[in-house]
């Protein structure tokens, strides 16, 4: 069993990532577009719209200014390149990974339980014929077209659900309907998943829950570089123990080696193929959905970092701010900035800004820099730092030599 510092292992990840080298400053063509999704495998969606949606930040901190309707085209366009499903949560995954999700990404509390079963049947027999005239339809066009009582209560999450919703959810979740893409509103346009899959055949395949979760391992552990056997199941939302089994077989196979980080009792887990840089150079503002940061705990363990998404909590009781994205520079998170994309005014608000323990000299003209990139990426054309924060008096004078 070999040994990595600390050090290594960040560096491992960042590469995995594609976030160790400065992106190049040159028009970013679709293919790259989609290369650098592919790598990644997971691109979470969210519906907070707050800066963006959360899909499009990932690609932005790894490619820099690119065209987010190359985005859109991969994931609605035929032959589709990425495909909407429950992976980490409701993400843009490459579609030859669907029927290996599909095994293991039940969400039984979106589902149909509570609908009593003759009207379930009849609701399923109904909604399926209606996709299957071909045109994809949003879910308040289905229940439009169902007759849908839109104002029953529901209890639970506090949502209006009608029985028709929640059988057209358990439907996508159980993977016999897809979405087609999203409406500007941000709908999801529901469509029969062999009308959605490149390769309709993907449909009707059946796999053998312990080969796709062989397959869902061995695609976090190389997107990851090397994690312990929790952050691999958590890239899919896996189970922990049944993923650490497949992780120990792809170990026998040499699929994958067996490391430790700093000599520590947690064995880790690395690609052959990853490659360890000598220094990392990238820079990037990093979402709170993107895959480097998405497991809290590995975060912390690489980065020194505490980081939680503060969107639930009440507002006198958040440290950092709203919509808080990380600032990674180089092989460090060295701070992080409460941001917001204010389009009546066309600028982006810096809510608040913290510089971490030890941030190097560097911080605020860099993160001045990246702000910067980010808002003309936006289509906004100021940035403007508010007062809050031990970075923010710093970075606001860096933000006024750039204008």
């Amino acid at each position: 069993m070999s040994n990595l510092t600390t050090a290594q292992a960040r560096r491992i990840l960042l590469a995995a990532q594609g976030l160790h080298r400065p992106r190049v400053d040159a028009p970013t063509s679709r293919r790259a577009v989609n290369t650098a999704a592919q790598r990644l495998q997971v691109l979470q969606i969210d519906s907070v719209n707050v800066l963006a949606r959360s899909h499009y930040l990932p690609l932005f901190s790894r490619l820099g200014a690119y065209d987010p309707a190359d985005l859109d085209a991969l994931h609605s366009r035929r032959p589709r390149r990425l495909v909407e499903y429950w992976a980490h949560e409701a993400s843009l995954v490459p579609p030859e990974l669907f029927p290996h999700l599909r095994v293991w990404q039940r969400r039984t509390w979106m589902g149909a339980a509570s609908v009593p079963g003759a009207l379930r049947r009849s609701l399923e027999t109904e909604i399926l014929g209606l996709l299957a005239r071909g045109t994809p339809l949003t879910a308040v066009a289905v229940q439009r077209l169902l007759g849908g009582d839109a104002s029953r209560p529901d209890d639970g999450w506090g949502w209006r659900w009608t029985a028709a919703k929640r059988v057209l959810e358990d439907l996508f979740a159980r993977g016999e309907v897809g979405s087609a893409g999203r409406t500007a509103q941000f709908e999801r346009l529901y469509a029969p998943i062999a009308a959605v899959l490149p390769d309709p055949a993907l449909a009707a395949v059946e796999v053998d829950r312990t080969e796709a979760l062989t397959v869902l391992a061995g695609r976090a552990a190389r997107a990851l570089g090397v994690a312990p056997a929790r952050s691999v199941a958590d890239y899919f939302r896996t189970p922990v123990r049944e993923t650490r089994a497949v992780l120990d077989a792809l170990v026998v196979a040499g699929a994958l080696h067996v490391v430790t980080v700093d000599g520590g009792p947690e064995p880790w887990f690395l690609d052959p193929a990853a490659v360890l840089p000598r220094q990392a150079r990238g820079r990037a503002l990093l979402s709170p959905f993107d895959s480097l940061v998405f497991e809290r705990d590995r975060l912390h363990r690489l980065f020194d970092v505490h980081y939680r998404i503060e969107i639930y909590t009440p507002a006198e009781r958040r440290v950092h701010g709203y919509y808080v994205l990380p600032f990674l520079l180089r092989d460090a998170v060295v701070g992080r900035v409460d941001l917001k994309a204010d389009r009546a005014a066309n600028r982006l608000l810096v809510r608040a800004a913290h510089a971490e323990p030890g941030a190097p000299s560097d911080t605020a003209a860099e993160l001045a820099d990246e702000l910067s990139l980010l808002a003309r990426w936006l289509r906004l054309d100021d940035v403007v730092v508010e007062a809050r924060g031990n970075l923010a008096s710093a970075l606001a004078v860096q933000v006024r030599t750039l204008l």
